[in-house]
């Protein structure tokens, strides 16, 4: 009876030890794939978005649930100022790793972009925790972009047409 409280202790310690010691390595991306994602970035680079974001959903076709390619698919979509289709790709990401330090921080910064800045507070929370810190380059950015706040939206008179109204009175 007294040594059921250690044994306990120790049955936990070594499930924790053993669960977490033996998960999967990361697969690797496929070397077609491989040609397909360094195509899309080297696209994005040269700000070709449109032909970034088909390289990216070619890879995903030939390797599907790769985490990497649904980052770059984010990424580009966040540069076309789309971000949320941004965050779809960054959720699905998280529902295949939920440990990705660049989904978390990734999605963080898509919240901010597009206003939802309490939100972003809270991916930086989990953000945290997973790092074990708030020092690591992923919560320093997002923290940066918090701090920064989203972009104000500005109108340009080129963007509002005037339409003018004839009446009959």
């Amino acid at each position: 009876m007294r040594y059921t409280p250690a044994a306990l202790a120790l049955a936990l310690l070594a499930g924790v030890t053993a669960s977490s010691g033996y998960s999967a390595p990361p697969v690797p991306l496929d070397p077609r794939a491989a040609a397909l994602v360094q195509t899309g970035r080297a696209a994005m680079a040269a700000g070709q978005l449109d032909e970034a974001a088909l390289d990216f959903e070619a890879a995903l076709a030939i390797q599907p649930g790769h985490v990497a390619i649904y980052l770059n698919l984010a990424e580009a979509a966040r540069k076309q100022d789309m971000q949320g289709k941004a965050l779809h790709y960054y959720r699905v990401a998280l529902k295949l790793d939920p440990g990705n330090l660049y989904a978390v921080a990734g999605e963080g910064e898509a919240l901010v972009e597009k206003g939802a800045v309490e939100k972003a507070k809270k991916s930086y929370d989990r953000l945290v925790a997973l790092c074990g810190n708030a020092n690591c380059p992923q919560a320093k950015s997002l923290a940066a972009a918090i701090a920064k706040g989203p972009a104000k939206q500005v109108v340009t008179a080129a963007q509002v047409e005037a339409k003018p109204e004839v009446r009959a009175d």
